[in-house]
């Protein structure tokens, strides 16, 4: 299943964008309890899952999981502070690994994809912003205004770019899996 943050990303970023990801990154498959990123470690790598589930820890104590879509290194990528959590497989996954080196050298090179990178990123931190900011009003730490909200809900607009979306990320995670254009199609 395709979360819905994955709109964001593929909804902001054109075709050579994601082509330039995949030549970029590598496919990488993870293994069931095999950690991506470290808490207080600098990554040096973003991530997108492709398959399978990870799970978001701090000081130990699971906090969230993530599936197929989310994006995971993207807090350091923007503001090289070590990580405040561990993310660990789950299960055995794969995701692409975007190194940052030629990430930032492409974010500084072409400001066109930078703002649409930049943007995607925006709204894919935002829409997990109030996913957060939901969960605090069962537990009783938001405002009393914010308990009379209703919950959350997608936009129009995303609403009906969510089959498109969906069938664009099947079309990026075979692009992942056979590589690069004039790559030989095997495991990279």
């Amino acid at each position: 299943m395709v979360v819905r943050d994955v709109l964001h990303i593929l909804g902001a970023l054109e075709d050579a964008d994601l082509e330039w990801l995949v030549a970029a990154g590598e496919l990488r498959r993870v293994r069931a309890g095999e950690a991506l990123i470290l808490e207080q470690r600098g990554p040096d790598t973003l991530f997108v899952v492709l398959e399978g589930e990870l799970v978001v820890s701090r000081a130990g104590l699971p906090l969230t999981r993530l599936g197929v879509g989310e994006v995971v290194g993207e807090m350091s990528l923007l503001d090289e502070r070590p990580p405040s959590a561990t993310v660990h497989a789950d299960d055995d996954s794969e995701v692409l690994a975007v190194p940052y080196g030629p990430l930032r050298a492409k974010l500084a090179a072409d400001p066109a994809f930078s703002s649409r990178f930049h943007h995607a990123l925006c709204t894919f931190l935002a829409n997990r912003l109030g996913r957060a900011d939901a969960l605090l009003v069962p537990l009783g730490w938001a405002p009393r205004a914010a308990t009379e909200r209703a919950p959350p809900q997608l936009a129009t607009r995303t609403l009906e770019a969510l089959g498109l979306a969906a069938a664009r990320f099947d079309w990026f995670r075979r692009r992942v899996r056979s590589g690069p254009r004039g790559h030989d199609g095997g495991t990279r």
